[in-house]
């Protein structure tokens, strides 16, 4: 059986003003091209599947269009659950058409969907409060998911009841167990999708991916993977961006990551798909998948202006955040070689230095300049370029009636 990981679509998420659903179109025929490829069996999509609750309708469709190519008419389902941009109530509403398609969208950590089957050959079996049992339609033995959407407290106290003093690391230790308890074994796969901060006990984790919601504070919403019930094969997860397997469990707990760099602390990361090979009883096979057809985000630090615009010109296909290690501010004239150089340069970070190589924080707070050149720098420091005359006259002509009052 061949199951192919994916997470973290976040469509319709712009990179600054950089609309970038025409990659996310091109991202998700490509994961079309892989399962093709690699004749996967199934595709499960750990969440975060829109950036916003209410997301665009050119993102929504964007999104239902996806679907149903990639689930080729149930002959090679799809289940989806919510992340924490997600809002559930969306994620689930029309699940009654996608069906008909092969989808299966879980919204709630106790979300149950019916039992149904397709002509494809592709059948829910049985279900329970966040558990799926399918029949795929080449197939003859079943896959089994345990599904957990993005699950706060608040949710699983609403969802599942647990009582007040029992934390969530605790919750959904007792219903993941209780869940492979009663469904898995060694006559099917066994596999566990959800959005949650996932660690090794033993270790810090890291940051979470800038510009995401965060799903903890402090330690609170942090679950360890020594958690997973022994009986699974695979954990599939979504949240974290970069792909990588998390140490502590016995078998393979894997964030498939984004399929696309949103946010230059991401610069220089390569995307992927996970494909899982896994029959009954063995321990499951992991192939990553390299993603090549969105612009990746490059960021560099220059001293020399001459430099960054022979470096941005070699990186036009790449979204690009540079820093200007410099003596002082850049000029209007500098700044304007810069931008010429690439239409895909999204930041310029200006640093101005002083003669000991520090950062020059006096330039920035000289109180004894005029009030124009304060207003210069400070209007420089926030938007990366020079007030242009209009601007500056404007700026005189406001501090001219706040004089004469």
């Amino acid at each position: 059986m061949k199951i192919l990981h994916t997470s973290d679509w976040h469509l319709g998420k712009r990179l600054y003003n950089r609309d970038r659903l025409p990659e996310q179109r091109l991202i998700l025929e490509e994961i079309h091209e892989i399962a093709e490829q690699h004749q996967v069996d199934a595709i499960i999509v750990a969440g975060d599947l829109f950036d916003v609750a209410n997301p665009s309708n050119e993102a929504t469709e964007l999104f239902y269009k996806g679907l149903k190519m990639l689930s080729k008419e149930g002959q090679r389902p799809v289940i989806a659950i919510a992340g924490n941009h997600d809002s559930p109530q969306r994620i689930e509403a029309p699940d009654p058409l996608a069906r008909e398609c092969g989808i299966v969208f879980l919204g709630y950590p106790n979300s149950r969907a019916p039992e149904f089957g397709l002509e494809s050959g592709f059948k829910v079996l049985r279900t329970d409060d966040g558990f799926l049992e399918l029949k795929l339609p080449k197939q003859s033995v079943p896959l089994r998911i345990i599904a957990t959407p993005y699950a706060s407290e608040i949710r699983m106290k609403q969802h599942l009841g647990f009582e007040e003093d029992q934390g969530l690391r605790d919750a959904l230790e007792a219903q993941w167990q209780n869940l492979a308890t009663q469904y898995c074994d060694d006559k099917g796969v066994n596999m566990l999708m959800a959005h949650l901060f996932v660690w090794n006990r033993d270790s810090e984790p890291p940051e979470e991916p800038e510009g995401e919601k965060p799903v903890r504070v402090g330690n609170a919403a942090l679950v360890y993977a020594d958690l997973f019930p022994e009986k699974l094969q695979y954990v599939a997860l979504g949240h974290l961006h970069r792909s990588q397997q998390i140490k502590g469990a016995k078998m393979p707990v894997q964030y498939s990551g984004s399929p696309l760099a949103y946010s230059f602390s991401e610069a220089g990361q390569q995307k992927f798909v996970h494909i899982i090979n896994v029959e009954p009883g063995k321990p499951a096979a992991i192939e990553k998948i390299e993603l090549r057809k969105g612009l990746p985000l490059k960021r560099r630090t220059f001293e020399n202006v001459d430099e960054a615009v022979l470096w941005l010109q070699q990186n036009q296909k790449a979204f690009t955040e540079i820093t200007m290690r410099t003596k002082d501010f850049l000029k209007a004239d500098e700044n304007k070689r810069l931008r010429d150089a690439s239409e895909n340069l999204i930041n310029i970070i200006p640093e101005p230095q002083n003669r000991d190589g520090n950062q020059n924080e006096a330039a920035q707070i000289d109180m004894s300049q005029s009030v124009n050149e304060l207003f210069r720098k400070y209007f420089y420091h926030t938007y990366a370029q020079e007030p242009n005359d209009e601007l500056m006259d404007l700026f005189n002509e406001i501090l001219n009636k706040k004089n004469d009052q």
